[in-house]
């Protein structure tokens, strides 16, 4: 059962999504051809995000490089990326059945009314696995592995819960859909904590400017596409040690600006092509779940943050906060992790902060650099469990992915810079008892109340339902 599970990961998104979302289309009762061309299109649009995130990285890790070099930037914690991450999570006994197990634990969640989301983004359960297998490495227990999984799969499904209905009414098009995913919820503290000091701070409290602010006030320079050029070109300039080599590589720093702007010019369209394969299969999934299953109105569906991350402002933030990390990576005290590999995944960190920084362009970007320093010092603290578990599926695995370089260690931003994923690596591994005990408590209280919530929602939809029939009648 564990190769089946392995196997089926080692697919790959783009082959593996399009596979299940055919099969559950059919499922729910959609004709044969249109779910394929639901999958496909599924499965087209991870390519195309491969593709755009990849030429961000192959475009500015060489050059991100350079600065490191010229500047001697030498930190110990060495970046791996999401790949490593992935790798990491799916390569071991927890990775294999974490899929299976949790989504036993969302189906009995569905029957205790402890949730109202159907998570079927199958392929992001790799950070799920990610935090148990650390755990598990770290403790040296396949039982504890398992429980990070389980807490992390809980509360995340709870946090999906409580945001959407901010999500479904900032984002268009999005009625149905909630983000399950732990990277995305780790962060939402952070908006919350941000737009609440804005809004409490005389001057500040005025400050509101979105990306089609950001257009009126500097026409084209506004735009995420100028925007990426300005940043590529810049990075560029850092490259080189003197004017009189900025002017000999000016073909080359043009370059690198066009595709930064084209990153941020392809994701918005790419992220199209996920909605028109997923809308399908939510809409579908929905009115089936409302027929079989008594009281279920309001329950959402759960989809992968890529769904929008083409939204204006994220792109905004994202490659701001690209420069800035660099520079607070550099020199903030105690930090030994230098994200290059990481950066392409900064689009991640905003899906669910953007429904509570309403789009605030200015509000985005103060919380997504409170967050990123915070994850910076995760990382570093998450690294040497990190670099134990990596070395282990190198050795069992030989895959390059979790290669660390000798004299460092590893880390990543994806997932290790989460609060949710740090805390639960914490309790876990180093409170112990003590720490399972606050982790349990915290997640049964969450559901708990999220059980209140639902139940009450419910009441009031049957309620408001009898009335509109009385009217009827």
């Amino acid at each position: 059962m564990e190769e089946v599970f392995k196997y089926i990961i080692g697919l790959g998104a783009a082959v593996m999504m399009p596979v299940i979302f055919t099969v559950l289309g059919l499922c729910i009762g959609i004709r044969f051809g249109d779910a394929l061309k639901s999958g496909l299109k599924v499965g087209v649009g991870f390519v195309g995000l491969s593709i755009v995130t990849a030429l961000l990285t192959s475009a500015l890790g060489p050059a991100l490089n350079k600065v490191v070099e010229i500047y001697d930037l030498q930190l110990k914690v060495f970046d791996m990326g999401w790949p490593a991450a992935a790798s990491v999570a799916y390569n071991t006994a927890v990775g294999a059945f974490v899929i299976p197990v949790c989504l036993g634990v969302n189906l009995l969640m569905l029957f205790t009314k402890t949730t109202r989301t159907v998570n079927i983004d199958l392929w992001n359960y790799w950070h799920f696995a990610f935090i148990g297998a650390v755990v598990y490495f770290a403790s040296d227990s396949l039982v504890w592995g398992f429980f990070a999984a389980i807490v992390c799969y809980v509360i995340t499904l709870v946090i999906a819960d409580m945001t959407a209905r901010k999500f479904q009414n900032f984002y268009e098009g999005m009625d149905g859909i909630s983000i399950p995913q732990p990277f995305c919820a780790g962060f939402v503290p952070f908006a919350i904590g941000v737009n609440w000091l804005f809004d409490k701070i005389p001057g500040a409290n005025k400050i509101d400017v979105d990306a089609e602010g950001l257009k009126k006030k500097f026409g084209v320079l506004g735009e995420p596409l100028m925007l990426g050029v300005i940043v590529g070109v810049g990075i560029g300039c850092l490259t080189c040690e003197s004017w009189k080599e900025i002017v000999d590589n000016i073909p080359y720093i043009l370059g690198l600006g066009i595709k930064m702007g084209a990153v941020m010019e392809l994701i918005p369209r790419v992220t199209v092509l996920f909605i028109e394969g997923l809308k399908p299969i939510s809409e579908a999934t929905r009115s089936l779940i409302s027929r079989r299953f008594k009281g279920a109105d309001g329950l959402n569906i759960g989809m992968s943050p890529a769904l929008v991350i083409g939204h204006p402002a994220t792109l905004v933030a994202s490659i701001l906060l690209i420069p800035v990390t660099l520079l607070f990576a550099v020199v903030l005290p105690g930090n030994q992790f230098l994200p290059l590999a990481s950066l392409a995944g900064m689009f991640y960190l905003f899906p669910l902060m953007l429904p509570y920084t309403k789009g605030n362009v200015v509000k985005t970007f103060v919380a997504g650099l409170v967050a990123i320093v915070v994850g910076l010092y995760m990382v570093t603290n998450m690294a040497p469990a990190f670099t134990i578990a990596a070395a282990d599926v190198f050795s069992a695995t030989g895959d390059a992915a979790v290669a660390i370089p000798a004299g460092f260690d590893g880390g990543s931003l994806d997932f290790a810079s989460s609060p949710l994923s740090w805390i639960i690596y914490q309790c876990s591994c180093n409170l112990k008892w003590i720490g399972a005990g606050l982790l349990v408590a915290v997640a049964l209280g969450m559901a708990v109340f999220n059980r209140i919530l639902i139940v009450r929602n419910q009441k009031a939809m049957i309620a408001s339902g009898s009335d509109r029939l009385q009217k009827t009648e």
